[in-house]
């Protein structure tokens, strides 16, 4: 078994962080793992892609294009760019919530609607789930555990070799520990959500 996920969203949102919970808990389940560096303007607002390969005989972060077994998607825009990272039967799980550029913000270009981008991405692969991670973040309590929201769904998801308890006690080992209930609430409603919205 080879399993690829590829990361990708804006600097800021916590994609290291989702690769490293991955990452560790696969080598966890005694999986070999190889993992990229983030590519991209790491910084606040850049775009930013990590892979996480596990397996057998992984020895390797790369993959070819289309490769990918599961894309994360933190950012609407930055997910349907990364299209070419998936096949027709890639799982996507992308994140409503769009961080605008600031060239946007700046009145220089326009965001695309969202409606829009969902509408491209699924054209391009069946297999989508949308959630509103911001806003079962803030359910959480802060906004920011947005990233524990998005490894609670990765959980729930079909074909997803990993087991739930040992995603959320990798997740709570690399947090700080006084966001540890916090970042526990926001899996477990990340995970709940994915599986109430299966179709």
């Amino acid at each position: 078994m080879k399993y690829t996920v590829q990361i990708v969203g804006v600097g800021g949102q916590g994609v290291l962080l989702a690769s490293m919970v991955i990452g560790n808990a696969a080598m966890k389940a005694g999986h070999d793992v190889a993992m990229s560096e983030v590519h991209g303007m790491a910084q606040r607002g850049g775009s930013v892609l990590s892979t996480v390969r596990f397996g057998d005989g992984i020895t390797s972060p790369l993959e070819a294009v289309g490769g990918a077994n599961l894309l994360i998607g933190f950012e609407p825009a930055e997910t349907a760019r990364n299209l070419s990272l998936c096949n027709k039967d890639t799982a996507v799980l992308m994140n409503l919530d769009p961080i605008l550029p600031s060239s946007v913000a700046a009145g220089f270009d326009t965001y695309p609607e969202v409606d829009d981008i969902v509408k491209a991405v699924k054209a391009s692969v069946p297999r989508l789930m949308t959630i509103g991670a911001t806003d079962l973040a803030t359910e959480a309590g802060r906004a920011v555990v947005a990233n524990a929201v998005m490894i609670g769904a990765v959980a729930a998801a079909e074909g997803f070799p990993l087991d739930k308890d040992l995603l959320l006690e990798t997740l709570l080992e690399t947090v700080p520990e006084k966001f540890v209930d916090l970042n526990r609430k926001a899996f477990e409603l990340g995970y709940e959500y994915y599986v109430s919205n299966r179709v």
